[in-house]
């Protein structure tokens, strides 16, 4: 598991069989744990078991300076986590890596978890604030390469990416733009205008709410099966969907659908969605991505996938509960144990109800989405 923490607490990625057994080894592996290459970052590399047999568990970044509550709130998670040794490695200045560093060995130490090296990285060298042996640690430093390395092709083998920073992650999810954002925006004016009429010429209401969400649950499968066998949803089919996600039966079945085994096409599918969508539309699908990069141990990008969620619907209960439990370092496990099957969340929401396609019709006339 990675914990990306970008000032408050954010959860990510279960690590590979990467075997370190040097230092050049442990720096060629961050990038990878972390999915970028860290700056004004202080790292920490959780180690279960003992030497000379610990495996890597868990890894966990902050930004520099640390912000309150700080380091502190790392230390019920390796608790809960059996995490035995650490190894820390500070980004930055020695004036922004050393404050930091200090607190943190400290903090360890303190609760009996010992930290087999600290290590401070700038400018492809680095330094050990626990070895004063100026053979093996120079005061000018110790030059590495960031890039190359048995480390860096076993980490790739395994399918893991360094993006050249934080910055390069978020625009990942950056909107679409051009002629595929005229394309996206003329679907969903014509995906809207087709469930307006649909609307008006009903006469049954609760049929109509229960075919609409018969519907959508339909959707919500074929499109991770689409994305499952390397296939994409067109322009229209994107915008139905996306108008279905703004009902929570329909994205509650997507949700807990995110924990089965098919984790690479749920994160095509939300990743793709959270880029062409509408933004009225967007919040559902980025929560969704969240969620499901959370699941892969990948809070980098679901911290990322959350903000967008809240910076254009803030009070979007989906997001801003993943987004606490990020903060608060809580495990994947935890969602995976507790999200209802599809089947419990139909005994516990009952039957549809017209209620249900509030959150949708008014996406349907505002241009700014609503859903909660």
């Amino acid at each position: 598991m990675t914990t990306d923490i970008p000032a408050p607490p954010v959860p990510l990625r279960p690590p590979p069989s990467l075997l370190l057994t040097s230092t050049q080894d442990i720096l060629g592996a961050v990038p990878y744990l972390v999915g970028f290459h860290p700056a004004d970052s202080l790292v920490v590399i959780g180690l279960k078991g003992r030497a000379p047999r610990c495996r890597l568990h868990l890894t966990v970044r902050w930004d520099l300076p640390l912000a309150d509550p700080g380091a502190g709130q790392i230390v019920p998670l390796l608790a809960e986590e059996g995490i035995t040794q650490v190894i820390v490695v500070g980004y930055g200045s020695g004036s922004l890596v050393t404050p930091a560093m200090d607190l943190i060995v400290a903090l360890f130490r303190q609760v009996g978890i010992t930290p087999v090296d600290a290590l401070r990285v700038e400018d492809g060298r680095y330094w050990s604030y626990m070895c004063s042996r100026i053979d093996c640690c120079p005061v000018d430093g110790t030059p590495y390469d960031r890039e190359a390395g048995a480390v860096a092709a076993r980490a790739t083998v395994h399918g893991l990416v360094a993006l050249p920073d934080r910055q390069t992650l978020e625009r990942s999810l950056d909107p679409v733009g051009g002629s595929a954002r005229l394309a996206m925006r003329q679907a969903t004016a014509r995906v809207a205008e087709e469930l307006k009429r649909r609307l008006a010429g009903s006469d049954d209401p609760g049929g109509l709410a229960a075919e609409f969400v018969a519907d959508g649950t339909a959707r919500v499968r074929s499109a991770i099966a689409i994305y499952a066998s390397g296939g994409r949803l067109d322009d229209d089919e994107a915008a139905r969907l996306g108008f279905a996600l703004a009902v929570i039966r329909i994205r509650d079945e997507a949700w807990a659908l995110a924990t089965d085994d098919a984790h690479d096409a749920h994160l095509a599918l939300w990743q793709d969605l959270t880029r062409r969508l509408e933004a009225r539309l967007v919040p559902p699908a980025a929560s969704l991505l969240g969620v499901v990069a959370w699941c892969q141990g990948d809070s980098a990008l679901a911290g990322i996938a959350l903000a967008r969620a809240c910076e254009i619907d803030p009070g979007y209960s989906m997001a801003n509960l993943l987004m606490h439990a990020l903060r608060h370092l809580l495990p994947p496990r935890v969602l995976k144990e507790r999200m209802p099957s599809p089947e419990e969340l139909d005994k516990e929401m009952g039957g549809p109800r017209m209620t249900w396609l509030l959150p949708m019709i008014a996406s349907l006339g505002e241009p700014e989405g609503s859903a909660r």
